[in-house]
């Protein structure tokens, strides 16, 4: 009789429905594990320890929560007013009316980098692209201040106009000598795309060049 299909077989799977999939059906061209955090536990579980699956997901979730520019503007600091500017001297505020600085901003922010507390190197980063069994490399995930004006910002990156903001990037490659990184911007659906609409691997590099 275990055998026997009921004669109601659709009514009795349609109570068994438990509502939709919690899986993640999010397009997306980042690696799942490059959302990953860095943890320092041992992989091997120590009694009266959570494990290291359940840590790296506790502070995954509470890295989500974060925002750098909410950050930064509890802090009083002004994102846009972090890149240097050409100096114009006809706009200078006098100095009654400055608030917090009587010159302008000419240091690049690079200036005061410092990689010391740095969880992971450039080279790590940039691996995380890596998926295990593939040979392209995908971009990892990240946020970078840039203008939101593109064909100014390449022309002009200084200019007065521009208005620089933290903005969703996929990080393609990393140049060790100039010690910067290549970007993409995502798009609306946080994509990392070419102009034909292709994903970018390997750091853009494809068999033509």
């Amino acid at each position: 009789t275990k055998f026997k299909t009921p004669a109601n077989l659709k009514s009795v799977v349609d109570k068994q429905a438990v509502g939709p999939s919690t899986e993640d059906l999010t397009e997306s061209d980042f690696p799942i594990q490059s959302f990953n955090p860095k943890v320092q536990m041992p992989f091997k579980r120590v009694p009266g320890q959570n494990p290291r699956k359940v840590e790296v997901e506790r502070k995954r979730r509470l890295y989500l929560t974060f925002d750098i520019a909410e950050l930064l503007a509890s802090k009083g600091i002004d994102s846009n007013q972090l890149m240097p500017r050409h100096y114009d001297p006809d706009n200078m505020p006098p100095i009654e009316e400055s608030k917090d600085t009587v010159f302008p901003i000419y240091l690049p922010l690079q200036v005061f980098d410092n990689d010391e507390f740095d969880c992971r190197t450039p080279e790590e980063w940039i691996s995380l692209g890596l998926e295990p069994g593939s040979f392209d490399r995908k971009p990892v995930p990240g946020k970078a201040l840039l203008p939101t004006d593109d064909v100014l910002g390449h022309e002009d990156p200084k200019s007065q106009e521009l208005i620089y903001e933290w903005i969703d990037v996929g990080v393609l490659d990393y140049d060790k000598e100039t010690d910067l990184y290549l970007v993409h911007k995502t798009d609306k659906k946080g994509l990392v795309r070419d102009e034909e609409g292709r994903p970018i691997l390997n750091g853009g590099v494809t068999p033509e060049g």
